[in-house]
């Protein structure tokens, strides 16, 4: 069995992240924490002609019809860069759901979707507030059981504050008389895949702020010198560094494969999910850790680039489901009665 991805998925990835990278920059991001919405349009627009936005669309709509093993790849590189633009949401979390709604909400939104003129967002009710509210041409929004479809302007909402300054958070209340999508059942179904596509992406983009704040803390390392010498040559920093690199290598397989998982619609996608999320939100969270711990002083102070995605790290361990959530899914399976347990059960 090849457990590996294609050449053209790794290709891809390559050609997004030189884009990412290129374009959006830490001076790129300060600046727009100081705009009214946070989040830039001419970005998006170029976002949707790399067709980023089409990538898992069906191609009856428009789109490419690629799924969460194509994807999350691409939401690693999101990570890396802290794209503050709804690209994660939209594409691995929102479209999927509203191809599962159908109908003439998914025939109308779809094709939108697929060209980028709509930016489409999902949320959960165990989300209490929804991120990019603001800016979502449609909004997918859980409350009280029911699913409903509002568009920009048939819902209110009020921003809150984040540790990261690149979300934006926002309390939406639900209009009065505004009719459910779906309840019941469907809705309940609807919720469990919403919340691991959600949560994989979190996964996914952890793995990429870990890497950035390897990448930051080596090159400040090789820079910042002691004694005569860089502080990177020290055998402790190396210690610092090596640690959250073996984290992180350990992180890939389960996100990856939870990916997998997510793709299939696999009975045990939610206890890969959970596994998925605990392990690269928890290599994130080393990686800010002894990032600060190897920039000294500096890494205390706004100046550094280090806080731009040590706090997105952060906030993403807390959201789709913190780490006491994804630890109960997870505790579940393994004490349930009759579990399978040890290597031989690893693929069943």
């Amino acid at each position: 069995m090849d457990f590996t991805f294609s050449e053209d998925q790794l290709l891809f990835q390559d050609s997004v992240r030189g884009f990412l990278v290129n374009e959006i920059t830490p001076e790129r991001l300060r600046a727009g924490w100081d705009t009214d919405t946070g989040r830039d349009p001419a970005l998006w627009q170029q976002l949707a002609e790399l067709g980023l936005t089409a990538l898992t669309v069906p191609e009856e709509h428009g789109g490419l019809g690629m799924n969460a093993v194509d994807f999350v790849l691409l939401a690693q590189e999101c990570g890396y860069v802290a794209l503050p633009e709804p690209l994660v949401n939209h594409a691995l979390v929102a479209v999927p759901l509203l191809q599962d709604l159908g109908g003439e909400l998914a025939a109308r939104w779809l094709p939108l979707a697929a060209t980028g003129e709509a930016r489409i967002v999902a949320a959960v009710e165990q989300n209490l507030v929804v991120e990019d509210a603001h800016v979502a041409d449609l909004l997918l929004l859980e409350r009280d059981g029911q699913w409903y479809a509002l568009e920009q302007g048939q819902f209110s909402c009020e921003r809150n504050e984040s540790v990261d300054p690149g979300r934006r958070l926002f309390s939406v209340a639900v209009p009065a008389g505004a009719t459910a999508v779906a309840s019941g059942a469907q809705a309940g179904s609807l919720r469990s895949a919403t919340l691991n596509r959600g949560a994989l992406g979190c996964a996914a983009q952890a793995l990429g702020l870990a890497q950035r704040m390897i990448d930051l803390s080596v090159q400040y390392t090789a820079d910042r010198k002691q004694f005569g010498k860089p502080i990177g040559s020290f055998q402790a920093v190396k210690h610092h560094m090596a640690n959250v690199a073996v984290r992180l290598e350990y992180a890939k397989a389960p996100v990856h494969r939870a990916a997998y998982a997510v793709a299939e619609d696999a009975a045990a996608a939610g206890l890969a999910v959970a596994q998925a999320k605990l392990m690269a939100c928890e290599a994130a969270n080393l990686a800010a850790k002894n990032s600060i711990q190897v920039h000294g002083a500096m890494g205390y102070t706004w100046e550094v680039d280090l806080h731009i995605f040590m706090k997105k790290a952060w906030a993403l361990a807390n959201t789709w489901g913190d780490a006491g959530w994804h630890k109960q899914q997870v505790a579940a399976a393994i004490f349930a009665d009759g579990a399978a347990l040890g290597a031989g059960a690893t693929f069943q």
